[in-house]
C-alpha cells in the first residue's frame, strides 16, 4: 500500500501526541452510508460512526458522532445541546461550515470547534472509527482519546433502530 496523504484531522492528531490510524477504503460515490464504510473496512458497524452537524433554535451550530447503524434522535440530541428543537443542516451548508464535505466529514479539526457529543455507546470499544476529513479515508482511534481531544459530551442520541437490514 502507497503512502497516504494526512489529512488535517491525522495532523492534528500527531500534534497533540494522540495514537491513532489510517485505513482506507474504496468509496462509491452513490453509497456514501456508514454500513457501506463498514464492510469495506470489514469492520463492526456499531464502531463505525458517523459525524452530523446539526443546528439547534437556541444552541446554534453543534456536531453528532453516533454509530453507523442508528440515526440520531433530534428530540435527544437538541436537549444534548441545550435547545427546545435542532434539525440536521442543510447539505449546503456543511462545507463552509465545517471545511467538510458529505462521507468525509470528522469530528476532528473543522473550521471552528463545536459543541460536540457522542453516543453513549461510542465508549463500549477499544477502538472506534471516524472519517479522517476525507471520503475513503477512515481513522481508527481510542474514543476516550477522540472525545478528550474534540472536549465532546457522552450522551444517548440515537433512537432504537430495529434490524430492518
Amino acid at each position: 500500500m502507497g503512502h497516504l496523504n494526512k489529512t488535517n484531522a491525522a495532523r492534528l492528531l500527531d500534534k497533540a501526541g494522540i495514537k491513532y490510524r489510517l485505513i482506507p477504503y474504496t468509496v462509491d460515490e452513490n453509497n456514501l452510508a456508514a454500513d457501506h464504510v463498514a464492510e469495506e473496512l470489514g469492520e463492526d458497524i456499531r464502531q463505525v460512526f458517523k459525524t452530523l452537524v446539526l443546528h439547534g433554535d437556541k444552541s446554534g451550530y453543534f456536531v453528532c458522532v453516533v454509530p453507523g447503524d442508528s440515526e440520531v434522535d433530534l428530540k435527544k440530541a437538541a436537549k444534548a445541546a441545550g435547545a427546545k428543537k435542532a434539525d440536521l443542516i442543510a447539505m449546503k451548508e456543511l462545507l463552509p461550515l465545517t471545511g467538510y464535505i458529505r462521507g468525509g466529514c470528522s469530528p476532528i479539526g473543522m473550521k471552528k470547534p463545536f459543541p460536540t457529543f457522542f453516543h453513549t455507546t461510542a465508549t463500549d470499544h477499544d477502538e472506534i472509527f471516524v472519517s479522517a476529513g476525507v471520503r475513503g479515508l477512515q481513522i481508527a482511534i481510542s474514543p476516550d482519546e477522540l472525545i478528550r481531544y474534540v472536549n465532546a459530551s457522552v450522551t444517548d442520541l440515537t433512537t432504537e433502530v430495529s434490524d430492518h437490514e
